[in-house]
């Protein structure tokens, strides 16, 4: 007997669950312009050894149908679902399969799905629906039937979509999350910058733009980040750089090439890579030059950072890169890096970084991830980035345009994307930035298709922790196709629906107040909301969002 049923896009389906496991969702509203989400879970009890063998056609039907697509939401084996401190709202911290990867449907050149893998297992199926800014306000029907290869319609159920007469306003937040560019070329096998690694790059950003990214991280130089003490990563290197006797002069093209793209894809702002190393600032990233016709490393893992050499090459760097990019017109789209995750015993090595390119860069935005206030406090750093789990005392002390970030040490009460964590707790961040007016979020692996300290690739489709580095999911949010594209993980729209209602909310603003908003939200809650008090549940979050949305609807 085949079960069905439409569910909210909050909930995670493992295979050995039911359809009465979840509650219905019948209604749902959005705004014009939204890109919503919701599943149909489906499951055949039918476990005679004899059953015929099925498969299933999607087919929807209803006005907004058009805007509509479907994906197969496909369990991924996790070995290392949480580290070991963690807390009691995980779904699961022991090996297993996880719903993760949102798959193209295709059989046989069809888009089917089928339910003849496993007898009794529980699937589903991901609708996401586009709603164009000029699409009818007002409740819509849409009918999710499942239908056999003769024809014959197995299931049908439906949904109210109620469209708000208002449009969802442009993103404001600034978003990044970290593209590794030489991740890409290793795990396709393609030379460096050759035309199929930009292909592939782009097809990469493109997602990214569609899952609200607007700001790309910009490898200058190879990337000094999560490296081995004495190793590198594979050079992806945008500026070329020569060195006659005690002069250095630089090449743009690559850089001219990449800017190119971000803007055919839709990116705004330019974040140029760090200066230093992680974790202290204390030495150079890996820089390639061509010496006396000799292409070879300059700096690196050796290179004093306060060094004089190095610090006549960043002044001879910076200027020329300052100059290039206003001639371009694009010097204001970039913000600037020292070093990243710096903590209280790297202060002083990381001050002496910071003035060794703050001058040059006065005019623009210096930022870094850090949980230290002393940096802040000291004035060392004027744009820091804490994590949500440390950001309460530059909360509570005022900082002005204040972002946020999370990585693989946020796991307990703060909102993350780990597998093992429940999509309203991933979704939850947006609210908890639109209450305190967080300018900007950073998320350090759109792709990380590594191990710990680069030594190694992985297969991302049966590891995402890095080998057991990090809780899965922390290390890349979408999977590599093989023909070199992006494969979302159902991680991806879960936090997009966070962005959008961070806008929704201030929509919503702009009609009443900010005080009316949050407190809307906190009546939802039954309580204040923090970075620590996520939603608890898909219902939760979604009755903070019909909130926000009936206070607009009501005001239109």
């Amino acid at each position: 007997m085949l079960k069905t049923k439409i569910i909210s896009s909050m909930e995670k389906v493992f295979a050995d669950q039911k359809t009465e496991d979840f509650c219905t969702l019948s209604y749902i509203s959005a705004l014009k312009g939204e890109r919503l989400s919701l599943q149909l879970i489906y499951s055949d009890d039918n476990d005679s050894p004899d059953r015929a063998r099925v498969r299933l056609a999607p087919v929807l039907e209803g006005d907004i149908a058009k805007y509509a697509t479907t994906r197969s939401v496909k369990q991924i084996p996790v070995t290392y679902p949480a580290e070991f401190v963690y807390d009691e709202e995980y779904l699961r911290t022991t090996p297993g399969l996880f719903p993760d990867l949102l798959s193209p449907l295709s059989y046989d050149g069809r888009a089917v799905i089928g339910l003849d893998a496993i007898p009794g297992a529980l699937s589903s199926l991901w609708i996401e629906i586009d709603l164009p800014t000029d699409v009818q306000a007002g409740v819509h029907k849409l009918a999710v039937k499942l239908t056999d290869e003769s024809g014959e319609v197995r299931a049908v159920e439906e949904v109210e979509i109620d469209v708000i007469n208002a449009v969802l306003p442009e993103q404001k937040l600034i978003f990044t999350q970290w593209l590794h560019c030489d991740s890409l070329a290793e795990y396709y096998n393609v030379p460096a910058w050759s035309d199929r690694h930009w292909e592939i790059i782009e097809n990469y950003a493109r997602v990214a733009v569609r899952s609200g990214v607007n700001m790309l991280l910009t490898p200058v130089f190879t990337l000094a980040l999560d490296t081995a003490i004495g190793g590198e990563r594979l050079t992806t290197q945008l500026v070329g750089v020569k060195k006659n006797g005690d002069r250095y002069t630089f090449d743009y093209k690559l850089l001219d090439r990449w800017i190119d793209m971000c803007d055919r894809v839709g990116i705004k702002y330019l974040e140029i890579s760090h200066f230093f190393t992680q974790w202290g600032a204390t030495h150079a990233p890996k820089i390639m030059a061509t010496v006396d016709g000799e292409y070879k490393r300059i700096f690196g893992w050796d290179t004093d950072a306060h060094g004089e050499e190095y610090k006549k090459f960043l002044h001879s760097f910076i200027k020329s890169f300052l100059n290039y990019m206003k001639k371009r017109g694009d010097d204001k789209r970039c913000y600037f890096h020292v070093s990243d995750e710096p903590n209280d015993e790297q202060l002083e090595d990381y001050k002496k970084s910071k003035r060794i390119v703050a001058g040059l860069l006065k005019d623009y935005v210096i930022m870094d991830a850090l949980s230290s206030y002393e940096f802040y406090k000291r004035g060392i750093v004027k744009t820091p980035i804490p994590s949500n789990d440390h950001i309460s005392k530059f909360i509570k002390n005022k900082v002005n345009g204040l972002w946020t970030y999370y990585c693989g040490g946020q796991r307990q009460w703060v909102s993350n994307r780990f597998i093992a964590m429940p999509s309203y707790r991933t979704r939850s961040i947006g609210m908890q930035m639109y209450k305190y007016d967080i300018v900007g979020f950073l998320h350090w692996g759109f792709n990380f298709y590594k191990n710990q300290h680069s030594c190694n690739l992985i297969n991302p489709y049966l590891d995402q922790s890095g080998e057991n580095w990090v809780s899965a999911g922390d290390t890349f949010s979408v999977y590599p196709a093989p023909d070199g594209t992006a494969l979302e993980s159902l991680r991806i729209p879960v936090f997009f629906s966070g962005l959008c209602d961070v806008r929704a909310m201030q929509l919503c603003e702009s009609l009443y107040s900010k005080a009316e908003v949050v407190a809307a939200i906190e009546g939802e809650l039954g309580e204040e909301l923090t970075f620590d008090r996520c939603a608890h549940s898909a219902d939760e979050m979604l009755r903070v969002r019909e909130k926000i949305n009936a206070m607009i609807k009501a005001k239109i």
